[in-house]
């Protein structure tokens, strides 16, 4: 069998303690964390985000083990200089307008070409790599993936809330970053050389620099050999987080193997995916989502039972079985998004909010009296 490895990139909120707003800090932490993060850490387009990520991991439990680990050293370095970080797919009451950009070139580029359209991005996101065989096999797996992909974005809907507005969705963070052009759920190729000329005719024309310039829900990497999910909120706890990542692996490895056997999944429209994740979108795990082949609108929790069956005969040939079924605690506690508007409607003040969405990403992680608020 194929080592799908795992390779998971988290972005995370940087927040000040005594507002509880975003807070442009982002060189405070690496420069407090490199001794033990340097190669983990990186600078994203707005100074209040950092970027942490894994190396390459063999399995899910080593993804787990790394990701426990990099967060504790990440949550410690902040607590040492007076700051938080926090999950999340937005900032309950942040404005993008109060939020410097980063000073890179890359960065700086964006801005230039996109203005206020990526100033306003201020969004945090869960990107997860798992290893393909070659290109070309990731261009089918590419094409068959779409299906589930508002099924996974459902479960990881964290973003409610918006410059201080109940948005009414569950996930709003998808609605920001759907102004970025080359969004969403990629189209159908039916070929990697399809796909290869497509970008080809961008880079020609000046449209992009490179392919990863195409910020699509899943894309076949430009440089490494991975698919790479792009579609979720960056979650709070960690455990959801590495639900997230077994159930993408578990989704690649079936779809492969389907492959390998001559047997495939029946393609549908973007037009029709996309109807499924806007009610993703709006309401999470409470989402009726669309059965194409049924042609009825569907429970969620009877879409995940099936995915979950669809892809039990591969969880244990990767020894995922544990984390993938965390899925069903998710469905029982809510996802990040019903949990902060738990919290908000008991409370009506959004910097308790922020204080549970802290507490939540420091769960399980936090060990002696350095990283109590």
């Amino acid at each position: 069998m194929h080592q799908f490895t795992i390779g998971i990139e988290e972005e995370y909120q940087i927040i000040d303690v005594e507002s509880r707003d975003l807070v442009s800090h982002v060189s405070k932490i690496i420069e407090g964390g490199k001794a033990v993060l340097s190669e983990n850490l990186k600078h994203e387009m707005h100074e209040s985000m950092i970027e942490m990520e894994t190396g390459i991991c063999q399995n899910i439990q080593e993804a787990k083990a790394e990701l426990t680990n990099l967060r504790k050293h990440l949550i410690k370095t902040a607590h040492e200089q007076g700051l938080r970080v926090s999950g999340g797919g937005t900032h309950p009451f942040s404005n993008w307008e109060h939020n410097t950009i980063t000073n890179g070139e890359r960065y700086i580029k964006i801005v230039d070409d996109m203005g206020d359209v990526a100033r306003g991005n201020l969004i945090f996101g869960l990107h997860v790599h798992i290893g393909i065989p070659n290109r070309e096999e990731g261009v089918r797996i590419q094409n068959v993936m779409r299906y589930f992909l508002p099924h996974v974005y459902a479960l990881s809907t964290n973003s409610p809330f918006w410059i201080g507005r109940n948005t009414g969705f569950k996930s709003y963070r998808q609605e920001i970053f759907v102004k970025f052009p080359r969004t969403g759920i990629p189209s159908f190729f039916n070929s990697l050389a399809e796909f290869d000329s497509y970008v080809d005719l961008l880079v020609k024309t000046g449209t992009i620099d490179n392919a990863k310039k195409i910020w699509w829900d899943l894309r076949v990497h430009p440089f490494y050999p991975t698919i790479e999910f792009r579609i979720c909120d960056m979650p709070l706890r960690i455990d959801e987080t590495v639900c997230l990542a077994a159930i993408m692996q578990s989704l690649v490895a079936k779809i492969y193997k389907l492959h390998q056997q001559n047997l495939s999944f029946r393609s549908y429209r973007r037009l029709l995916l996309n109807e499924n994740k806007w009610r993703a979108s709006k309401s999470g795990i409470e989402a009726h989502l669309i059965d194409f082949g049924k042609e009825e609108s569907v429970p969620y929790p009877d879409l995940l039972k099936e995915l979950l069956e669809f892809i039990d005969d591969v969880v244990d040939e990767l020894g995922c079985r544990k984390e993938v079924e965390y899925a069903w605690t998710i469905l029982e506690n809510g996802t990040g998004a019903d949990r902060q508007l738990k919290i908000f409607n008991e409370t009506g003040d959004l910097t308790k909010v922020v204080d549970y969405m802290i507490s939540e990403t420091e769960y399980g992680i936090t060990h002696g009296e350095v990283l109590h608020s």
